[in-house]
């Protein structure tokens, strides 16, 4: 299960992808497989949360690495270069680097 850590040793990515609601599923598809089979298994990953927008515009990924290198070192790497061009031929992506301030948890079980 991914944490929302407010950790400033982490590195936080929310990227936004403008889709058409006809590609939002096939996206947030490819976008599991390729974190499932590569990125997940890379050196400084920490998580990733996948979300589609309810209508049908947008998935959003909010991922945490290690560090900013960790994450320049994943983007940098060939084998994922086809996974951007992908992303880039059917959405708008919309990188957002942050800095986590606050998060917080449930203080009972019903508001879990």
């Amino acid at each position: 299960m991914a944490t929302i850590s407010p950790s400033p040793d982490l590195f936080t990515l929310v990227n936004v992808f403008g889709v058409a609601p006809e590609k939002q599923r096939e996206l947030r598809d490819h976008l599991v497989q390729v974190t499932e089979d590569l990125i997940r298994h890379m050196p400084g990953f920490v998580s990733a949360t996948f979300h589609l927008s309810r209508d049908g515009e947008q998935v959003v990924n909010y991922a945490q690495w290690r560090s900013e290198a960790d994450f320049r070192a994943m983007h940098a790497d060939p084998r994922l270069q086809p996974h951007f061009d992908y992303c880039r031929s059917v959405s708008r992506p919309k990188p957002i680097f942050c800095e986590v301030t606050h998060s917080f948890g449930a203080t009972s079980p019903e508001g879990a």
